[in-house]
């Protein structure tokens, strides 16, 4: 969020042209998803998200509560 005189602007889409925004949003994406990178069921780089279970109804539903926070952090995912 960036702050202006009269108002505050918040990104809605990333602006890669921006000075050490990659990183940034790594920070975040590893902030919304720590439990699941600490139990090993997940891994986060940058913009990508590996799911590495054994069962697939477990990888089922680490997937959904990927999608579910970062919904809640207004982030979203394309097909």
């Amino acid at each position: 969020m960036f702050t202006k005189l009269e108002k505050s602007f918040e990104l809605t889409v990333m602006f890669f042209g921006l000075t050490n925004l990659l990183a940034t949003f790594h920070i975040i994406m590893n902030k919304i998803l720590q439990d699941l990178i600490k139990t090993r069921k997940i891994m986060s780089f940058i913009d990508a998200v590996i799911v590495g279970t054994k069962e697939k109804e477990e990888h089922d539903e680490v997937v959904e509560e990927v999608v579910k926070r970062l919904t809640e952090n207004d982030l979203y995912t394309k097909k």
